[in-house]
């Protein structure tokens, strides 16, 4: 009987030991699967979290609503990211930069801001919060054709105002013209009685009695029929004197009531675009070609796009054409500055070609050609070479249809040569006296370019307008 009841204490006891085992072990693996379980639980709520500062319920179910059609291959954050840079691009202009919604959004807010501050000066913009750049294009267009309506009636008119003060002018000027002949008339008929009182003089001296006596009462006729003419003369005079006095106080008046026209218009008018640029070949190419009568060896000069060409003509650049199509050209860059490249859509210009009409020139002057300090006998002839080839034409004096007048330096009037230098050589009183004929034909023809508000150009100035300035110095530049 004892040893029945170790057994059985042993079972129990095993029975005890296996129980505690399972019990520590079920007790561990709780432990574990409740750590487990709170890990997971606690990574469910950093996610749900995440996922609510993304996007609501209500927003995730409506993700299709706002966001739009979802484009393939992209997440909906990816796809609205890609609208919102479409909308960037469309205020800003350009590719979006890399960078976040928020600094786009705000350079864009600075974009429209700086737009509603310059539309500011033109329109009248409400709420800043309320108008966006439709509005503000809208007005600005409306505006645009406003002032685009202002600007052909007041050219119109200007130009009857123009044609009213031509005719006027052509008037006087014909009037002038004719007291000029009609003056050289009665001087030619002063000089003829002078001539004849001459003669009458010295026969007087030469004769007796009744002869001195009729000749003395021809004498005396040929005085009075002087003293007439030379009346009538100063009256012609005076009546041209007051013609121009006329003409001047018109001038006053219609320069109050209209300015007078500015002839220099055409001179800043460009003649053609940039369409296309090869900067390593140094060649641009332009909008105009042999339907515009362009040809090889045509020069222009470059302005900044979307401004007008200066009054001094100066320019970013000078170009030549070197290839001629029917409604392209292509030009080789001649001079140009790293400062200030040649820009698509920059303007060109050249003072003496134009594609539908011939201009008018006047030269006067002495000309310095290739600022040597040396002033070339010729230069005047060669300008107007430079002229005749690239379309134009000279003139030898101002009239109504005088487009520009070319000034080079004031002729520099000879000295009076003396008695001896006459007995040397009889010659030089006719070189003074077309030194003196040249510094009045200078004069005078400034003086009816101002009159008649032609414009004038001097020689460097005239250089900078046609594209040549970078071109002066160089072998064959004339």
């Amino acid at each position: 009987m004892p040893a029945r009841r170790r057994k059985q204490s042993n079972a129990m006891l095993y029975t005890l030991i296996t129980f505690v085992g399972l019990f520590i072990a079920t007790t561990t693996i709780a432990v574990i699967y409740y750590v487990k379980a709170e890990e997971y639980k606690t990574g469910e709520a950093d996610l749900q979290r995440d996922i609510n500062n993304l996007a609501t319920d209500r927003e995730r179910q409506a993700l299709g609503t706002i966001v739009g059609t979802k484009q393939p291959g992209k997440t909906w954050l990816s796809t609205m990211v890609d609208y919102h840079d479409r909308t960037v691009s469309m205020v800003v202009g350009g590719v979006p930069e890399s960078t976040s919604a928020e600094v786009k959004v705000n350079n864009s807010n600075t974009e429209v801001t700086n737009t509603q501050k310059l539309a500011h000066e033109h329109i009248t913009i409400g709420d800043p919060n309320l108008t966006g750049l439709v509005q503000i294009v809208q007005g600005l267009k409306t505006e645009l054709d406003k002032t685009i309506k202002e600007k052909l009636d007041v050219q119109k008119q200007l130009e009857d105002t123009e044609t009213r003060f031509q005719n006027a002018d052509k008037a006087n000027f014909e009037k002038e013209q004719t007291l000029l002949a009609e003056k050289d008339k009665l001087q030619q008929q002063v000089d003829d009685i002078e001539q004849k009182y001459t003669e009458l003089s010295a026969l007087l001296e030469q004769t007796t009695g009744e002869q001195v006596k009729t000749l003395r009462d021809q004498l005396q006729q040929a005085r009075d029929d002087l003293k007439a003419l030379n009346d009538q003369l100063l009256k012609t005079q005076e009546e041209l004197k007051l013609a121009q006095n006329d003409l001047k106080s018109e001038k006053e008046k219609l320069s109050k009531i209209e300015p007078g026209p500015d002839r220099e218009v055409l001179a800043y008018d460009p003649d053609g675009q940039i369409i296309l640029i090869d900067d390593q070949a140094k060649v641009v190419h332009l909008n105009i070609g042999i339907d515009d009568h362009v040809y090889q060896g045509l020069r222009f000069t470059v302005y900044d796009r979307g401004t007008s060409v200066p009054e001094d003509g100066k320019g970013k650049a000078e170009i030549e054409v070197f290839d001629v199509a029917k409604t392209y050209s292509a030009a080789r860059i001649t001079k140009s500055e790293l400062r200030k490249p040649i820009l698509q859509g920059d303007i060109v210009a050249n003072l003496i070609w134009e594609s539908d009409r011939t201009n008018v020139f006047v030269i006067a002057g002495d000309f310095d050609l290739d600022n040597d300090g040396m002033i070339d006998y010729n230069g005047g002839e060669k300008i107007k070479t430079l002229i005749e080839k690239w379309g134009g034409t000279v003139a030898d004096s101002i009239a109504i249809d005088t487009d520009f007048l070319v000034l080079g330096k004031q002729p520099q009037v000879l000295q009076k040569p003396t008695l001896d230098e006459l007995d040397i050589d009889p010659r030089v009183m006719e070189v003074y006296n077309a030194s003196l004929q040249r510094l009045n034909r200078y004069n005078g023809l400034r003086d009816q370019a101002q009159t008649l508000w032609i414009p004038v150009f001097t020689y460097d100035r005239f250089l900078y307008f046609i594209g040549y300035k970078g071109h002066i110095g160089q072998a064959g530049a004339f």
